[in-house]
């Protein structure tokens, strides 16, 4: 075996990072650039409602 075919054989066990098989996954990225907002937007919305002052008569 010459030393390319040895690398080529350690390239194909090589442990493939989270991050990096999660930033690989385009379906995932939609699924968190659509939720990640939505999130945002509703907490921002209830703090919102939760913040204005009672009616008094």
């Amino acid at each position: 075996m010459t030393s390319q075919d040895n690398n080529a054989q350690d390239g194909e066990h090589e442990h493939i990072p989270f991050f990096q098989r999660m930033l690989d996954n385009p379906f995932l990225l939609l699924f968190i650039g659509v939720v990640m907002p939505t999130v945002f937007y509703i907490l921002w919305g209830v703090m919102e409602i939760a913040t204005i002052p009672i009616a008094t008569y």
